[in-house]
């Protein structure tokens, strides 16, 4: 199976359904309510996953988030087997997705500069009735 094959594309989205699903249920207090499964890759040879997760909350939330799904991985990897028909059930790698988090800074930096450009170029209403009568 190729890297970017279709097979391997419609694999990976099962498999991230499949997680975010399993992720729901497990029982560590340590995995955040606010999970999901944001991306799956999943090796063309079945052997390896890496899973990004993305957490809303704190980066203790994340951090600890990480940690109840590491110690986890048995489990979720046992109901991934059982709910997937795979040659191989991959061994799971998860990674903290903070994308989310830049796009929503990168947002904010941007209306910010936004502002202040549209607080330096306030026409006044003089300007606006002087502009009109000449024409």
């Amino acid at each position: 199976m190729k890297k970017n094959s279709i097979k391997n594309i419609r694999l990976n989205s099962e498999v991230q359904k499949e997680l975010s699903s399993i992720i729901r249920d497990v029982k560590d207090p340590r995995v955040s309510p606010w999970t999901s499964v944001s991306e799956v890759y999943v090796a063309p040879d079945l052997k390896t996953c890496k899973v990004w997760i993305s957490v809303l909350g704190s980066d203790e939330d994340r951090d600890n988030t990480l940690k109840g799904l590491s110690n986890a991985a048995g489990y979720i990897r046992h109901e991934l087997a059982v709910r997937m028909n795979l040659r191989n059930t991959p061994e799971l790698t998860f990674i903290s997705d903070t994308s989310a988090e830049y796009g929503v800074e990168m947002i904010r930096k941007i209306d910010s500069v936004v502002a202040e450009d549209n607080a330096r170029h306030v026409d006044t209403p003089d300007d606006e009735a002087g502009e009109e009568e000449d024409n």
